[in-house]
């Protein structure tokens, strides 16, 4: 009896096995083959949403955030909506932003993505030899930390495991999501459909996967009363073997002398080609998606299935500015109490909400 083993890699290079095993004992010492795969992995092992709390971190310096900034900063790309409702969010607070030399819109644009995404944005202040603040530049959200030592000292993270970068007691200004848990950071708003969101891309890399390369089990070869010796029987496992990755899905010819019209049977079993799991996951998320970001599927890139559409597009632009937009300005002007009146950053208001 012998044994066939092969591997299998996640991107983070864990094993699963994949054994072959002869079954059964037949004529000439041969019997059927049959093959096992080993469960599925996770993509993402460990789980950002995992809420731990904020503590100190090991050199005693800083607060590190309660959850991952560098996970949220990796699944902007999961998939489409994701990304286009935070781009689109931002797009909504700056298109009716007052040019300010205080905050230049390029720098707002920066701050506001930082907010959407993290839940945290972080402004420096840039003074003048009167110690007024002359203008407000941004900082980087993924690398910013509060510090243990002062309590409106932040300090800036750096690669290579150089110290961190300390900024002055009340040079830092940061902006925040409220979170009841604590109120050290705060964390997005979107962190309920996380789960979502990984589940989209995941459904789509399997997709992509199926066809690039073909390493899936879509059907069973099953032969009966078919005596094939054994230079017969490697010849037609190279030639299945060979109809995965490129050019897979090809025919093959197979020729059996003396075959009966039932020697050779294909039982589909994981055929996703045929079948519609892929929408319906991918309808679902999509669903959870833009829900979580509260953004209406009109405004959001998406088709109505439904003849009529998704109604007036005027009245559901001006629900949504005066329902996300607005609010989301308002945090935004909360750096104006260290602003001086003159200075002070603004919005207009549209016409179809005055």
């Amino acid at each position: 009896m012998k044994a066939i083993t092969r591997r299998a890699f996640s991107n983070n290079h864990t094993e699963s096995g994949m054994v072959s095993k002869r079954q059964q004992q037949g004529a000439k010492g041969r019997g059927p083959l049959a093959f096992s795969f080993g469960d599925p992995e996770p993509v993402l092992g460990n789980n950002i949403t995992n809420y731990l709390g904020v503590f100190v971190d090991t050199g005693g310096e800083f607060y590190v955030p309660p959850v991952s900034m560098s996970g949220l900063a990796d699944i902007i790309s999961a998939n489409a909506h994701h990304e286009s409702a935070l781009h689109f969010k931002r797009n909504q607070v700056l298109k009716w932003y007052i040019d300010n030399t205080i905050l230049t819109r390029k720098e707002l644009a920066k701050v506001v993505f930082d907010r959407f995404v993290f839940g945290n944005c972080y402004l420096q202040k840039i003074y003048n030899r009167f110690d007024m603040v002359i203008g407000l530049k941004h900082l980087p959200a993924l690398y910013m930390r509060k510090m243990k030592k002062n309590d409106n000292q932040y300090c800036k993270l750096q690669n290579g495991g150089r110290p961190p970068i300390p900024f002055k007691v009340g040079e830092v200004i940061h902006l925040k999501d409220y979170c009841v848990k604590q109120q050290i950071y705060g964390i997005p708003e979107y962190l309920g459909g996380v789960q979502s969101i990984m589940l989209n891309e995941s459904a789509t890399l399997f997709r992509r996967k199926y066809y690039d390369n073909g390493a899936h089990m879509g059907y069973i070869f099953y032969t009966a009363d078919a005596d094939f010796d054994e230079e017969d029987e490697k010849a037609l496992k190279e030639q299945i073997a060979q109809s995965k990755g490129a050019g897979n899905f090809r025919s093959m010819f197979l020729n059996i002398p003396g075959g009966k019209p039932d020697s050779v049977k294909i039982i589909p079993v994981g055929d996703i080609a045929t079948k519609d799991e892929f929408e319906r996951i991918k309808n679902t998320t999509r669903s959870d998606i833009i829900s979580i970001h509260r953004i209406n599927p009109a405004l959001a890139g998406v088709m109505s299935e439904a003849s009529g559409g998704f109604g007036d597009i005027e009245k559901i632009s001006r629900i949504q500015y005066e329902n996300e937009t607005v609010p989301a300005q308002f945090i935004f002007k909360e750096v104006n109490q260290y602003l001086r009146t003159q200075d002070a950053i603004g919005f207009t208001i549209p016409e179809f909400a005055d």
